[in-house]
């Protein structure tokens, strides 16, 4: 077994099609042959951005300066560059296919055993016939033995049910009682009756129910009107059968009289097809016009595709298709929208008193929103400002400073430029922001929506908030605090401080589930000790705890807020940044997004998409208590500035966010005051819009005032100087060491701020050396700042920062300092994850631009390790599609050449042959292997735009890369190699993904580069793989064949041509390409090394077989799917290719019969009697399976009454009897009465080891690639290929047609549920009642244990054994297997029909009595048992023309074929369906038709019917009809009434005896008759009465033998 597979080298494909050009181009399928010539291309897309405008200021690029800042810039605004394969849907799995079309709507086929008696095995009885019962009830029923006379002493009470039978025939069963309802007593057909009439003579309510041949049978009911209830339904009965007899029989003798009586009366002699024109039967008129190619043509009508109906391509797996890769888009977390509709406290006054008298809140409240994660403990967005003030009370602010004190004179509601536009929005819209829109990336129940509320500076919190809290007269209160009020708001306006706050919770669980019906928890009074973010942490930590929350004093007051969830396209949205998002159309209020803090945590990064340069400023505390510099600095208020230098003439930049109501940007911001604080602390939040570029004098200016709140009640004001007083500066740098300074700081104040004060500040010894600067507290760190960068283009990340300002540097130098950057390099190891991922692009740009810039090795390969440590972490924290989505959006391998024409492929390909080759780094080797995917994804796209490019894609293969780059390539593969077949135990995730990611690269390699060296690197790689190797190797190297052979071009490269020499003058010539030879796997190169391997895998353990057949197969779908080769041609053309795959199977023929086949086949015959139907599949020659081998069957064991068996080879006087009709369910019951236990086993079963058996899924998938070939194979080759055939091979090929019957047969909607529900019993345990003949033919009872082996076949395999067992899915499921069997049936008919007409002179060899006509004959038979409607009715089409065109072989010589044939067509009359019936009828009368005419119209029964039917052919034929019915329907009574009365061996003799007097004039039957009652007689003892019975046969043959005398 453990051969290795012989490797056979590749043509040299481009020389082949260069030679072959004309024949290629003069092939009428050549599309098929060649590649496309606009196979792959490049595209520019634009940039899809989700604003209607970029976001990067249109100076940025002007202004950048550091090379980390025009790197992120350019990714920002740069396209997306697409390589294009045009055939790429093509490339994968079939499930990845393109859909052009619905898949067509399946027919409902309809099955017999769907038809029968729906009802549970386990509870089955004779009252749930079809039909229903009529009526049941008690009666008394006298012995039916005339013998005897009736009397009242000889009735016996039964239970009685009158039942319809499917067939349309009545029954009456009698039964003990009602609940022994399965064991039946004894039944009576109605229709056999011909009267019912009362006879109250024998007994009282008696009636007497008349039959043919003089019978009665007498019965009596308990009252006079049950009795009248009996009579009335059974008379109406027995009228409505003679009804249907007497119209048949009209019907008949008018049929008789137009065709036969007149055409015999008349002496014409017409033939058979010209009397049947003249019928009046439809039927028979369309038979007459029946031809070959008529039956084609009606069986190609409506076919549906086999592979549609395959459990693996219903199977939704799509493991092996790749990921949608999605250009980098920004990420949003659960999004919900907060629309602020009211805020109102319990003072509500007219402010106005020239308005409408509308009450309000008597002063400006500000309120500002925020997430906090109590969980994380922590801020997780930005502020959303709103201002709810009506318009009246806002006018209250009027004429105050809003900015602060020292502003340049902006007051609120000042604002006037309504028509100036910022970023493409009218600046109106922006002022008065109410509808933020959040995102949370993580969210949780701990996350809250805080509101904290300010007012207009006043004094303390507590004064201020008392009249809100404890004023008893309201009326009183709101005059005062809206005098108050009036007062501050024009003096103090600009000032705000706390006031109060309120939180509710967001989400209601983990999933993102928005808490939209809660409320706002009461405003609390904001504690002047608790101002800080942690001290509020620490109180939403409580917020559930209502001890804690209730010791928090309360203002009454109401905040109306709806929370909704929007959806990503919502439109009259702005940014953060302000700039609008697509759609928007300003007709309606503005939604402005917050900012989302996200966690700093990799798995929530995204690579930066757009620009953003934000710094968030938090003054948090300053500490005064201890300054002698000023002599008041209590109400201190803390003005931040930004300042781009510090001359004396410098000004602030407008960068700063201002609040609701001022303009969109301001050139300063003041915190919230707190009073008599010598200690403030502070929580607001100061949103700066940093510069594009920042330099060293980029610095932040913090200026600090004490505010005067005290109120002049003498009218008079103070002069502005009064109110606010300058108490210090600070300043901090944003820039320190060329990065953004971000930690929290401590800074020095001074009272004073002197030109040139950034560069008073010793670094090293952090003290101040200018003296006239002077400090407050002497210098020490009073101010502390904390500030919060959220940005695109700067990094906090050192290690980030200081490669990118090494790479600008050394930029400049002049010659390039290797060690420098090989240390950068490396550092950039340690850089933050979360850094990585969000620069991801611009990183790897500068990596792959050092690789194609650097003269030295050492620095590639160091940069290619940092790309490997990149690709890892992104693959750790699950993010490797962004790097796929790198590769097809981002990455341009122009953009990273350079004058030396070094190409990216180039260069990375030997930086990766360096680290592979590097032994003692194997942590990188490992990751480079595990995710190489990405290396060779690079690889192809760089080469791909480098031909296209550089305009090589219209040269020949051989030379559009140079000879030193396939060196590389060839190098690559020797480097990968011992870490795949050497390594693969130590690393077997790694060397798996390294044998995947080859395959891939082989694959998209044979599209760009010279296909005939590909070829080679197939086979050289192959080659490596040893035929030994563990079960791992070979599955790597069928999956690598599997990766290959998935190419778009798949046919083309294997090139479906013959490469034959001569000309073809035949199609009997045909070079016809069939076995696996060397010619063949070289010139068919991926098709026959996939076949080879299939070869040898059928050899080894199951898991490889099925691996190895389900790439086959899977192919095999792929180009039948494929719509490109959707023309019948093209896929003729295709199959030839897998041709060798038959002789294969030939080789493998008793592995898909299996053992089940060999052990169960039982050949039912007696002493020196052919089995001429046995079930075997065995060769009919040359094989070792001996075909006279056959067991011995007790007969009566099988009947369960005595029947003699016929040990003459000569004797005809048995009638063909079914052993077994029970559905296929119910099949193994019967057949577990039967003992195999003698049964011989054969040579060649022992011969098969159970190890190589091949399962049902391996059977199942190999018949139907062998199916779809004999489907689609062009006629002309499929004659040529059976011209080539053997006698041998051609036996095993219609053996494995007769397998495919049996293996996908359908078995019935009650089988597939009880498969789902895992029932372990498939069979029913009640009896059935048999329809039984005295002796089992041989023949027939061979094709019923072809049945019964079914059910242990396991031919139920069902699609999707998991699903659920609802109605929908088994009806699916149902129609999937049915219309599978139906078109296995079609397509065997095809075939099967094709052979006859072309091979009759060897079918008709030895009178059609040989191994090859008995295997067609048998696969005809099978065809119409138990199939659909549809596939019996174009069976019985063929086997019409299959009576018609070997007429000799069923009217002349054995009498096995016509007796099997009238066998299986009577089944058919008794079918369930009216069709069959009607099918097989017709067929029946042909067959008596066609022997009447081959007999020159003297009869229609072989010479052994006429000697048993004698007495009843001296009429014309259809006497002979009628009278044949008429008896066959006498004798299957009578047999079913003998099955019934088993068990009483009285009326058992009597009923054998009355049927042997029905044989009067056929003495066969009758002695047969005769001797099973000598035999019940000797079983019973009775033994005179025995002998007698012997007597009386041995008088019946004395006087027959006299009468046969001449």
């Amino acid at each position: 077994m453990e051969e290795k597979t012989k490797i056979v080298e590749p043509l040299d494909y481009e020389n082949v099609i260069t030679q072959r050009k004309a024949q290629i181009q003069n092939d009428p399928l050549r599309d098929l042959l060649q590649f496309p010539l606009d196979e792959v291309s490049i595209s520019t897309v634009l940039r899809q951005r989700r604003t209607i405008q970029s976001t990067l200021p249109s100076d940025a690029a002007k202004l950048a300066q550091s090379l980390l800042v025009k790197e992120c810039i350019r990714t920002y605004n740069s396209d997306w560059h697409l390589v294009n394969f045009k055939y790429e849907a093509y490339a994968g799995d079939f499930r990845a296919l393109p859909r052009v079309h619905q898949p067509e709507k399946l027919p409902v086929q309809l099955f017999e055993v769907d038809e029968a008696v729906d009802r549970d095995e386990d509870t089955a009885s004779i009252c749930s016939q079809k039909g229903g019962n009529i009526k049941e009830g008690w009666l008394y029923k006298a012995n039916m033995n005339t013998t005897i006379t009736v009397t009242k002493r000889v009735f016996k009470r039964r239970f009685c049910y009158l039942t319809q039978l499917s067939d349309g025939s009545y029954i009456l069963y009698f039964c003990k009682d009602e609940k022994a309802c399965k064991e039946s007593k004894g039944s009576i057909y109605l229709d056999s009756c011909i009267d019912v009439v009362q006879c109250s003579k024998m007994r009282r309510h008696s009636f007497e129910l008349r039959m043919q041949e003089k019978c009665s049978c007498h019965l009596a009911a308990e009252n006079e009107l049950e009795m009248e209830e009996w009579i009335m339904t059974l008379k109406k009965i027995i009228q409505s059968n003679l009804d249907s007899v007497l119209s048949e029989k009209r019907n008949g003798e008018s049929s008789e009289s137009g065709l036969d009586e007149d055409s015999f009366s008349q002496g014409k002699s017409e033939s058979m097809m010209e009397s049947l024109e003249k019928s009046m039967h439809p039927e028979l008129m369309k038979y007459a016009r029946e031809s070959d190619y008529l039956n084609k043509v009606n069986r190609s009508e409506d076919r549906c595709k086999l592979f549609a109906m395959d459990p693996e391509a219903q199977k939704l797996d799509f493991s092996g298709i790749e990921p949608d890769v999605r250009p980098f888009e920004e990420k949003f977390g659960k999004r919900f929208m907060v629309k602020c509709n009211n805020l109102t406290f319990a003072l509500q006054g007219c402010v106005n008193e020239q308005a409408d008298g509308t009450l309000t809140n008597v002063e400006p409240f500000f309120v500002t929103l925020g997430l906090f994660d109590t969980k994380a403990n922590c801020k997780i967005s930005e502020d959303f400002h709103v201002d709810l003030n009506p318009q009246a009370v806002r006018q209250m602010l009027l004429g105050s400073c809003e900015g602060g004190a020292g502003n340049d004179g902006t007051s609120a509601n000042s604002v006037t430029d309504n028509d100036s536009r910022l970023k493409g929005v009218a600046e109106r819209f922006l002022r008065y922001p109410k509808q933020g829109i959040f995102s949370v990336t993580a969210p949780h129940p701990d996350i809250f929506l805080v509101a904290r509320v300010e007012k207009v500076l006043q004094g303390g919190i507590a004064q201020c908030a008392e009249p809100y809290i404890k004023s008893s007269d309201t009326n009183k209160a709101t005059q005062k605090v809206l005098k108050a009020a009036k007062q501050i708001c024009s003096r103090l306006g600009g000032y705000k401080m706390a006031f109060a706050w309120a939180a509710r919770p967001v989400f209601k669980d983990s999933e993102g589930s928005i808490d939209t019906s809660g409320k706002f928890s009461p405003f609390y009074k904001q504690d002047s000790n608790k101002l800080l973010d942690e001290d509020l942490l620490k109180m939403l930590a409580d917020f559930r705890k209502a001890e804690k929350m209730s010791k928090l004093q309360v203002i009454p007051g109401n905040f109306d807020v709806t929370i909704e969830c929007v959806p990503p396209d919502i439109s009259n949205c702005v940014t953060s940044s302000y700039v609008p998002v697509k759609p928007f159309d300003e007709s309606s209020c503005v939604s402005f997004e917050v900012e989302e803090f996200v966690p700093n945590i990799a798995k929530y990064m995204y690579p930066f998409t757009s620009f953003k340069n934000y710094m968030y400023v938090y003054p948090l505390q300053l500490k005064y208590d201890n300054q002698k510099t000023f002599a008041k600095a209590r109400n201190i208020a803390v003005s931040v500035e930004v300042r781009d230098s510090d001359g004396e003439k410098s000004h602030p930049l407008k960068c700063i966010y201002g609040k609701p109501g001022e303009h969109a940007f301001t050139t300063k911001a003041c915190a919230t005051v707190w009073h008599h604080q010598q200690c403030p602390e502070f929580y607001n939040e100061i949103k700066i819009e940093l510069p594009v570029h920042l330099h060293e004098k980029h610095h932040l200016l913090f200026t600090f005032y004490h505010i005067s709140c005290d109120i002049n009640t003498k009218g008079t004001t103070k002069k502005r100087e009064s109110i606010e007083s300058q108490v210090g500066y600070a300043w901090q740098p944003l820039m320190k060491d060329s990065r953004v300074v971000t930690s929290e700081q401590q800074l020095a104040v001074s009272s004073n701020l002197p030109p040139g004060y950034l560069g008073h500040h010793d670094s090293d010894s952090k003290k101040h050396t200018i003296a006239d600067i002077k400090w407050v507290d002497g210098g020490k760190p009073l101010l502390k700042v904390k500030n919060h960068l959220v940005s695109t283009i700067y990094t906090e990340d050192q290690y980030l920062h200081s490669f990118f300002h090494h790479c600008q540097t050394s930029q400049s130098a002049t010659k390039e300092v290797a060690g420098d950057l090989v240390k950068y390099l490396k550092c950039l190891h340690a850089m933050d994850t979360c850094v990585m991922v969000n620069f991801l692009p611009t990183i790897l740009n500068q990596l792959l631009t050092i690789l194609t810039k650097t003269s030295q090795s050492d620095v590639a390969v160091n940069s290619t390790r940092v790309i490997i440590h990149i690709v890892c972490r992104c693959h750790e924290e699950g993010l490797g599609h962004y790097l796929r989505s790198y590769i097809k959006y981002i990455f341009r391998m122009g953009q990273y050449s350079t004058s030396e024409n070094k190409t990216t492929h180039e260069e990375l390909a030997r930086s990766i042959i360096i680290i592979l080759k590097q032994s003692a780094d194997f942590l990188t080797i490992n990751k480079l292997l595990k995710h190489s995917w990405f290396f060779f994804e690079l690889l192809i796209k760089s080469m791909a735009q480098y031909l296209i490019e550089k305009d090589k894609m219209k040269l020949p293969r051989a030379q559009r890369f140079p000879d030193c780059y396939q060196f590389t390539v060839q190098s690559l593969l020797l480097a990968i190699i011992p870490h795949v077949n050497l390594r693969y135990a130590e690393i077997p995730e790694e060397s798996r993904n390294a044998n995947i990611s080859w395959a891939h690269f082989m694959k998209r390699s044979l599209t760009l580069m010279n296909r005939g060296f590909i070829f080679n690197l197939i086979n050289d790689y192959i080659s490596c793989f040893a035929p030994k190797d563990s079960k791992a190797l070979t599955e790597y190297k069928l999956e690598f064949l599997q990766i290959v052979c998935n190419h778009e071009h798949f046919i083309p490269l294997n090139l479906p041509i013959s490469f034959a020499r001569s000309r073809l003058l035949r199609v009997q010539d045909l070079q016809l390409e069939c076995t696996l030879t060397d010619d063949f796997c070289k010139n068919h190169f991926l098709v026959g090394f996939l076949l080879r391997e299939l070869a040898v895998a059928l050899n080894e353990s199951r898991d490889i077989r099925h691996e190895a057949i389900a790439i086959v197969k899977n192919l095999m779908i792929k180009h039948a799917s494929d719509d490109r080769y959707s023309h019948k041609n093209l896929q003729a053309r295709i199959t030839l290719l897998y041709l060798p795959l038959l002789k294969l199977l030939f080789e493998n023929v008793q592995r898909l019969i299996g053992k089940n086949l060999f052990t169960s086949s039982m050949n039912f015959s007696s002493n020196n009697v052919r089995d001429d139907l046995a079930f075997n599949f065995a060769p009919a020659s040359g094989a070792s399976i001996s075909h006279k081998s056959s067991s011995f069957v007790d007969k009566e064991a099988l009947l369960g009454y005595g029947v003699p068996g016929l040990k003459r080879d000569d004797s005809r006087s048995s009638l063909i009897m079914e052993f077994n009709q029970y559905p296929p369910e119910r099949a193994d019951e019967k057949r577990n009465s039967v003992d195999y236990s003698h049964h011989r086993r054969s040579s060649t079963e022992s011969s098969i080891s159970q190890y190589s058996k091949l399962d049902q899924y391996e059977t199942r998938s190999l018949l139907m690639c062998f199916l779809h070939i004999v489907k689609t194979i062009s006629e002309d080759s499929q004659l040529a290929y059976w011209n080539k055939m053997s006698s041998q091979e051609l036996l095993d090929y219609f053996t494995i047609l007769e397998v495919c019957l049996h293996q996908f047969r359908y078995m019935g909607r009650r089988y597939i549920v009880r498969t789902r529900e895992g029932s372990g019993s498939r069979h029913s345990t009640a009896d059935r009642r048999s329809q039984t003949m005295p002796v089992i033919r041989s023949r027939a009872g061979a094709m019923q244990a072809r049945l019964q082996q079914i059910g242990h076949m396991d031919s139920s395999f069902t699609l999707n054994h998991n699903f659920g067992t609802d109605e929908a899915d088994v009806s699916h499921q149902s129609l999937l297997e049915g219309n599978l069997a139906t078109e296995v049936c079609l397509t065997v008919l095809d075939t099967v029909s094709y052979f006859i007409q072309n091979f009759k002179n060897q079918l008709l060899e030895d009178d059609g009595h040989n191994p090859l006509m008995k295997k067609v004959f048998d696969i005809l038979l099978l065809l119409t048992n138990g199939q659909s409607e549809t596939a019996m009715k174009h069976a019985f089409a063929s086997l019409r023309a299959f009576i018609t065109r070997f007429q000799a072989t069923f009217f002349k010589g054995r009498d096995s074929i016509c007796a099997t044939f009238c066998y299986e067509i009577l089944k058919g009359c008794t079918s369930k369906l009216s069709s069959t019936r009607s099918e097989a009828s017709a067929l029946l009368y042909l067959l008596m038709r066609n022997n009447f005419e081959y007999t020159k119209k003297r009869s229609f029964l072989r010479t052994h019917l006429q000697e048993i039917f004698r007495p009843y052919l001296t009429t014309a034929f259809p006497g002979e009809v009628k009278e044949l019915t008429k008896r066959i329907r006498t004798v299957l009574m009578a047999t079913a009434q003998m099955k019934e009365h088993e068990k009483d061996p009285e009326m058992l003799v009597d009923l054998q005896y009355s049927l042997a007097k029905s044989y009067a004039s056929t003495p066969e039957l009758r002695k047969t008759w005769l001797g099973s009652m000598a035999k019940i007689h000797l079983k019973n003892g009775d033994l005179s009465e025995a002998v007698m019975c012997y007597v009386h046969v041995t008088a019946l043959v004395a006087e027959y033998l006299y009468k046969k005398t001449p």
